[in-house]
């Protein structure tokens, strides 16, 4: 997406980074296998990992290998559902992933035990495949799961989230996202309508600039509450009055939990009739489960409190349901209500009390949940005759079948009544099979069309990325010494800039211990520049680009070692027994860029044709007076030369430095175009006129004084003219030192009120005025054709 649309104008994107990307491996236009993967300033996160109903194997696991699982930071879980979390095993123990892995306290506690009844299942199905991983890997994953408490923020990486209450099932929750400043909610499955033992979800009231929701049930609204338990215990009843048996099909864990409460409710307010009626649990997971439940009370709901106070007996201690772990453990005579796993009937208990119960009329089946397509749940309920059995052939169908929904997913109305609530700008639906879930788009569309909440709503397929564009603004706190007065607007703040997942702080160099926990450290670096010539030669070179330079020399029993000490910074050592020169400096900006310089030098030298000149004796046939106290005559071949000095300073054509201020000006503009966008150059050359929006400022091309208004815009100008003038200039200008570095940006954009006296444009004219004489003919001669204007300004 090469743009973003915001309002009525297109924004282009300058940086990848500022592209969220919204990505469903899994539960994109379908029911299963949740997995939504968030890219966004290099950081991956991954919400949930499931597994598919409807599929067996690797084909139920989400479409893992379209990120790598190398660059995910974080894996959230919302709840503990094997749609939602089952393959969070194989991804810990069977990729490269590395990152962390949370889940709340009770989802944590559930989950070993759905999984572990999953690998049960799977292993002992008449199906080819087996579970996608062992009870040892799943232990071991389980392992490395982090808990997080409800309202609990955590920080990883620069990633925020925090968890709220989701109301699907016990420990299920939502996860508030923020990065940089961008926050993404995560509904997961949730739901609204307060049960018996459940704390409906909750907005985090917040505000949210992507809300990613689930869309189940489409359109679809439920009856009340009441008149559902009311249907439901009624047709459980008429089953049993009939003498038949009534199945229900359920999670072992989850939804089940309330199905339990409502059963022991209602046979306790019917006792003298449905006493001898016995309810069973079939589960190897129920007795496990019951004790969890119990465990976790208080992360439930106020009135599973109350009632616990109020009685002193546990709610899920039951008086009526009788927990069996496995088939034959149930009687095979007189009525009874049983609730097997696994919910849609694709194998397990339920599947074959099912082909037991099925040709039988007196008999009942009530789906209680949301059957995923492709399942025999699913199938069921659009009226077939007869069932394939799972051992070959068919039976007929005769019981009563009905569907009475306790699924605790929100329904089209609930669902509505939240985004509304919520009024993210972008809304992006998951986990809903695609007929229901465009429906729901389509009126969210329409809904607010025109209105004051402008929505866009994307509705992406299993494997497409939805992109959108964020661009926030950056905002430094200043810490420490610098906090001690507050800037008033176009006060110059300068500090030390620390980034660290995506919050900036300024502070002193003082503070930056105390306050960002790193220590400042020097560091001093040293190059080795292979060097055979002469010490004077060196100096030579050196003094001619750099000005006179302070010389230090130790005399040692290997030799004479001299030290040239450039911009009071860079360090430059020959030792007569080496055949390399040291430079050696502590590095900064404005020292690294000295020491680069010295190096070009160094290495020209001896490559120089007035150097060759000198050393193969067919220069001058004076002699130079070495500081070593030696005098070095350099060879003149056959005979002094007969030409005055004057000759010797002959350079070849376009390498010397120049003086035409035409020129000059020329090339300063050049620089000066890297930093400001328009630059202007006199025709006869006499000045350059840099413009910075209504801001302008004028410099003259022989004296380099700038002229100008703006105390900003010199301060900006006056280090470059600095800089780039050594390199423009004559040789004969003598070194100055380095300039320190100008003052931060005003926190304000206005001019900065009028000072007296100017640090840049000072530094500028003593660049310009500190001149000595010119250098002698031999010196020059030196350096002829030693490089060009330009290379020697990128040098420096």
């Amino acid at each position: 997406m090469a743009s973003a649309l915001h309002g009525e104008q297109v924004i282009p994107i300058e940086d990848k980074d500022d592209l969220l990307r919204i990505t469903p491996l899994g539960a994109g236009r379908e029911v299963g296998r949740s997995c939504i993967v968030l890219q966004y300033k290099g950081k991956t996160i991954m919400l949930d990992c499931g597994l598919h109903a409807g599929h067996e194997g690797i084909n139920s696991l989400p479409f893992i290998d379209m990120i790598e699982p190398e660059t995910v930071d974080l894996l959230l879980v919302t709840h503990f559902h094997i749609d939602h979390a089952a393959a969070v095993p194989y991804y810990l123990e069977k990729t490269p992933f590395r990152g962390r892995t949370f889940m709340t306290r009770p989802t944590k506690g559930v989950f070993r035990w759905l999984a572990t009844d999953y690998i049960r299942v799977t292993n002992s199905s008449n199906s080819d495949s087996s579970a996608l991983y062992t009870e040892a890997e799943l232990i071991s994953a389980h392992a490395k799961i982090e808990e997080i408490d409800v309202h609990q923020q955590v920080e990883v990486n620069g990633i925020k989230f925090t968890a709220y209450n989701a109301g699907h099932v016990l420990g299920a929750a939502m996860f508030l996202i923020e990065i940089a400043g961008v926050k993404i909610l995560y509904t997961g499955d949730y739901s609204r309508e307060e049960d018996r033992h459940l704390i409906p979800a909750e907005n985090p009231g917040v505000t949210v600039d992507v809300l990613i929701t689930e869309s189940t049930y489409g359109l679809h609204n439920h009856e009340p509450r009441a008149d559902r338990e009311r249907s439901f215990t009624k047709q459980v009843r008429d089953v049993v009055r009939r003498r038949g048996n009534c199945l229900l099909p359920v999670t072992a864990l989850g939804r089940t939990q309330e199905l339990l409460l409502i059963l022991e409710e209602y046979w306790s307010r019917n006792v003298n009739d449905l006493d001898n009626v016995p309810i069973y649990f079939i589960s190897a997971l129920g007795k496990t489960g019951t004790r969890l439940y119990q465990k976790y009370v208080m992360d439930m709901s106020q009135r599973i409190q109350r009632q616990l106070s109020r009685t002193g007996r546990n709610p899920f201690d039951f008086r009526y349901i009788k927990t069996r772990t496995g088939l034959s453990e149930i009687p095979d005579m007189g009525p009874c209500v049983v609730l097997a796993t696994p919910g849609m009937l694709q194998s397990g208990v339920s599947r074959q009390l099912l082909e037991r119960w099925a040709p039988r009329p007196e008999n009942g089946l009530i789906i209680t949940g949301y059957s995923v397509e492709g399942t025999i749940a699913r199938e069921i309920n659009n009226s077939m005759e007869e069932i394939q059995a799972l051992k070959g052939g068919k039976i007929p169908l005769r019981m009563m079948v009905s569907n009475i929904s306790f699924s605790a997913h929100v329904d089209g109305a609930q669902n509505c009544a939240f985004i509304d609530e919520i009024r993210a700008p972008v809304v992006i639906l998951v986990h809903g099979e695609e007929n229901t879930m465009m429906r729901l788009r389509a009126n969210l569309v329409d809904k607010y069309k025109g209105s004051n909440y402008e929505l866009a709503v994307h509705a992406p397929r299993r494997g497409e990325a939805v992109e959108l564009h964020f661009r926030g603004e950056k905002t430094a706190r200043v810490l420490g010494g610098l906090a001690s007065k507050v800037p008033a607007d176009g006060d110059y703040v300068s500090g030390i800039l620390v980034e660290k997942d995506f919050s900036y702080r300024l502070v002193n160099m003082d503070d930056l211990l105390e306050f960002t926990g790193i220590a400042p450290v020097v560091v001093e670096q040293q190059q080795l520049v292979p060097y055979t010539s002469s010490f004077d030669l060196l100096q030579l070179h050196l003094e001619q680009m750099f000005g006179e330079l302070p010389l230090t020399t130790e005399t040692s029993n290997s030799g004479v070692a001299n030290t040239l000490r450039v911009y009071d910074s860079v360090d430059v050592t020959h030792a007569s027994w080496k055949t390399h020169v040291e430079i050696e400096w502590e590095s900064n900006i404005m020292s690294d860029m000295a020491a680069d310089s010295v190096v070009a030098v160094v290495l020209n030298i001896e490559s120089c044709p007035a150097s060759v000149k000198l050393t193969q004796g067919r220069g001058c046939g004076h002699s130079h007076h070495s500081t070593s106290g030696i005098d070095e005559t350099v060879p003149a071949g056959d005979g002094p030369h007969s030409h005055s000095h004057a000759e010797c300073t002959a350079v070849a054509p376009g390498l010397a430095r120049t003086n035409d201020n035409h020129e000059i000006a020329t090339k300063l503009a050049l620089f000066l175009q890297q930093q400001f966008s328009q630059v202007e150059v006199a025709d006869d050359g006499s000045s350059i006129t840099v413009h910075l929006n209504d801001l302008s400022a004028v410099i003259d091309a022989d004296s380099l004084d700038i002229q100008t208004e703006s105390p900003m815009l010199r301060a900006r100008v006056a280090p470059i003219v600095a800089q780039v003038s050594r390199a423009l200039r004559p040789l004969s200008h003598r070194s100055v030192a380095l300039p320190e570095p100008e003052p931060a940006t005003p926190l304000a954009s206005e001019p900065e009120p009028e000072h007296k006296g100017d640090a840049g444009a000072d530094d500028t004219d003593s660049s310009d005025d500190d001149q000595t004489e010119p250098p002698t003919s031999a010196n020059t001669a030196a350096l002829a054709g030693y490089q060009s204007a330009d290379e020697m300004s990128a040098g420096d």
